[in-house]
């Protein structure tokens, strides 16, 4: 399933692709500035916790593609993408070639792992909460992220330095953003790096965040000094 806005003859589009456990009413606010923006938008709602990720790459990126590609104007297609959604992208890319790819946005991307994963899998309920894919995401053996090469693609990441959730940060190398360390978001060859005070949860509403990724769409850096920092974006 994915939710379509935009110009209709917009020649950039930008697949949204949503976390673990998460929807892609999760990344509403983030659609409808890129839309404003004059990009097409597809933002595709998964099934973060049915599948192991390179099933859910398959799935996602795919359809955000065939969405796209289904306008004959578009002659680009860019990511704007929150943590595992961030993790599809380098699985599918692993594999596939994408010939109309644009640039990458990734927030708050475990793409070094998350050490709270392989803390946290052997709690009850772990597994009914994450699905498969969760525990592909941390250190260990079975680290999908850790396998994945660097980037040779264009990427930006934005980390969080700010945690709603002290459980998961108290496991976690400080500064966090209660998933995932600031450091474990960075991925070798990424064209540019930003940190906000945000949190996992919620930085993909944030005025700040959604700034920063309209300027690496546009510019491949990110801005400085986004106005109204902090704060969500209007409805």
């Amino acid at each position: 399933m994915f939710f379509v806005s935009g110009a209709l003859q917009a020649s950039e589009c930008v697949v949204l692709l949503h976390g673990l456990v998460r929807s892609a009413s999760s990344m509403e606010r983030m659609q409808e500035a890129l839309a404003d923006e004059g990009f097409e938008t597809i933002n595709i709602e998964y099934p973060s916790r049915d599948y192991p990720i390179d099933e859910l790459a398959t799935l996602a990126v795919d359809a955000g593609l065939a969405g796209c590609r289904a306008n004959d104007d578009v002659t680009r297609v860019h990511f704007v993408t929150h943590s595992l959604g961030g993790i599809l992208v380098r699985q599918y890319l692993s594999q596939k070639e994408i010939a109309d790819l644009g640039r990458v946005v990734m927030l708050a991307p475990p793409n070094q792992g998350s050490a709270a994963v392989d803390r946290l899998r052997d709690v009850p309920g772990f597994d009914w909460l994450n699905g498969p894919a969760g525990r592909q995401l941390g250190k260990g053996e079975d680290s999908v992220p850790l396998k994945l090469g660097p980037a040779n693609f264009e990427v930006g990441v934005i980390a969080g330095n700010r945690s709603i959730d002290p459980l998961t940060s108290a496991v976690l190398p400080n500064p966090d953003d209660g998933r995932v360390s600031v450091e474990d978001t960075k991925l070798e060859g990424m064209a540019d790096f930003v940190i906000v005070e945000h949190s996992h949860a919620f930085m993909m509403r944030m005025r700040e965040t959604i700034s920063l990724t309209v300027h690496f769409l546009r510019d491949g850096r990110f801005g400085s000094d986004p106005p109204d920092a902090g704060q969500p974006a209007a409805n």
